[in-house]
């Protein structure tokens, strides 16, 4: 009998593509999530909460691959050495993460929670899978959507995005989780480059839109970080086929 997994951050957009395509795998998951939904068949989902370490102990017995895509605003790090330790515990046998490109080279607070969840899973001793990734467009999308409401539209130089379509990361990560653990696997990146503007502009044009924009400047070592591209893979990441463009035609009109 196949082991089940388990999936963190199965109600989110992310999770909403994976679910689907481990069922047609024709895997039994297990989905974590902090409120209470009715399980279906071949879907068992149970409560419990990463950050305040709930039901977490639960939420592993008996699976062998755990695929933990849950995360928010802050706690990301502490939310997955919770896990990291039950999966441990546990006998796990492959724990897949999630993170994102420029984890370890933008110093900004997300992305250093980011690199922290690796690196409690990467000194754990559970068989591990991480793969970073680029921001997803539905990520893109809700903040072009929001600048496109002020009156004059900031536009910061060198500010640069690699977006994906998350539906092409969710396809990848089950592919791994199915898989044998490969440690860090190369990053997955969209298949275009955009100035922050280029993407707002493509959001107004597609919205029959118009906003002047300012050009500013992102100070501190957060913004030369930017400026160098730390947050893009350019050589060695794989690369999706859908792009902004592809993303926009679909969801604006």
């Amino acid at each position: 009998m196949t082991a089940q997994i388990l999936l963190t951050g199965g109600t989110g957009t992310l999770g909403g593509h994976v679910l689907p395509l481990l069922r047609d795998a024709g895997r039994d998951v297990r989905v974590l999530s902090r409120r209470p939904h009715a399980s279906t068949a071949g879907v068992e989902y149970v409560t419990g909460d990463l950050l305040k370490d709930e039901g977490v102990e639960a939420a592993v017995d008996g699976v062998g691959t755990v695929l933990h895509l849950a995360g928010g605003a802050k706690g990301d790090d502490e939310a997955t050495r919770n896990l990291v330790r039950a999966a441990a515990r546990a006998g796990v046998r492959h724990f897949v993460l999630i993170s994102v490109i420029g984890a370890d080279r933008v110093p900004i607070g997300y992305l250093r929670t980011q690199l922290r969840a690796e690196e409690a899973l990467t000194g754990s001793g559970v068989p591990w899978t991480i793969l970073r990734a680029a921001q997803f467009h539905d990520l893109v999308f809700t903040m072009a959507r929001k600048m496109a409401k002020l009156p004059v539209v900031p536009k910061p130089g060198g500010l640069r995005f690699q977006p994906v379509d998350s539906r092409e990361v969710a396809a990848r990560l089950v592919e791994l989780a199915l898989g044998d653990p490969a440690g860090r696997v190369p990053d997955l990146a969209g298949p275009k480059v955009y100035r922050i503007d280029e993407l707002v502009r493509g959001y107004l044009d597609a919205a029959g839109k118009r906003r002047p924009m300012l050009p500013v400047r992102v100070p501190g070592k957060a913004g030369r970080a930017y400026r160098d591209a730390a947050n893009l893979s350019l050589d060695n990441a794989d690369k999706g086929a859908l792009t902004w463009e592809d993303f926009l035609a679909a969801h604006v009109g």
